[in-house]
């Protein structure tokens, strides 16, 4: 993780390390009491751990702190049991040879494109030859905004008028990806959640697509998830689940949250690898998760 997005990372988590920490330290008495382990819970509550895993995470410090303690004993121990729950969302991404799709999902203000845009730029800094997919056509803004990413990016965009069929674009995106060379091909889609069934139709399409031009559906499909809904991310994400068979995360926007405690209960519930997160609007705000260094921002800054 490069220094500057760890500095961005530690400054984006502050107001939850600051509503953890800050009640811990105020209960803190150099000893293992029914007080700090109280105050515990309710930082961890409001912090958007939520009741399941803060039960358990409370139980587990109350059983391993030793009566006498410091508070670095008690920080290294909190440490230490968030990282171990979050060492299982930790998958190294990588994709095989040749023309990989990547599909990403997630609600409109997700931070979706912008995010579709950072990931094919990080791709074009690992190497890969990058092809940006504007197939939210819903949208024209949408599709606006990815090619002007794509221009900042120095990536290029496929993209149809607004109205136009997703399937049709991504048809399109694949042709031009084989003819011309390139091999990942990044596909935003739409987002809007009032009218569920068609958007469930939609991505059904795109996949199908993706599959009778590759001969397999796309390698990653990605759900975008706001750090800053907490755990309404959930049913959310059953929703896209459902639709195209999720295999990752990309947390967004966890600059400002005060929730970025909510990882821990999203991870769980969904079974789901975090691939990335993002800490702001510029292109390099995005890194790879790494659950160690992530659990350190949050509770060490």
């Amino acid at each position: 993780m490069r220094e500057s997005f760890w500095e961005k990372l530690r400054a984006g988590l502050s107001r939850t390390r600051e509503g953890l920490l800050a009640p811990l330290r105020a209960a803190f008495q150099g000893e293992k009491s029914t007080e700090l382990l109280l105050r515990l819970e309710e930082a961890l509550l409001s912090a958007d751990v939520g009741p399941a895993e803060t039960a358990r995470i409370v139980n587990t410090v109350a059983e391993q702190l030793p009566p006498q303690c410091t508070w670095e004993e008690l920080l290294s121990l909190v440490e230490r049991v968030l990282g171990a729950d979050l060492a299982g969302a930790e998958r190294p991404f990588s994709l095989p040879s040749g023309l990989s799709v990547l599909l990403f999902v997630g609600v409109n203000g997700s931070g979706k494109t912008t995010t579709v845009a950072k990931v094919g730029f990080w791709l074009k800094g690992e190497g890969r030859r990058p092809l940006l997919v504007a197939a939210d056509t819903f949208r024209a803004a949408a599709i606006e905004q990815l090619v002007e990413l794509g221009q900042a990016a120095g990536l290029p965009v496929v993209a149809h008028r607004p109205g136009a069929d997703p399937g049709a674009v991504v048809h399109d995106a694949l042709e031009h990806a084989r003819a011309s060379g390139y091999d990942v091909v990044l596909v935003d889609t739409a987002g809007r959640l009032h009218t569920k069934k068609p958007l469930m139709e939609e991505l059904g399409k795109i996949r199908r697509v993706v599959e009778k031009m590759t001969g397999s559906p796309p390698q990653e499909r990605i759900l975008v998830v706001d750090a800053s809904v907490g755990q309404n991310a959930i049913p959310q994400a059953q929703f896209f689940h459902e639709a195209v068979g999720l295999t990752g995360l990309v947390l967004t926007k966890l600059d400002g949250t005060a929730r970025g405690g909510a990882v821990l209960p999203v991870v769980r519930a969904l079974g789901l690898p975090i691939l990335w997160v993002g800490v702001g609007k510029d292109l390099t705000d995005l890194a790879p998760f790494r659950a160690a260094e992530f659990v350190r921002a949050l509770l060490k800054g």
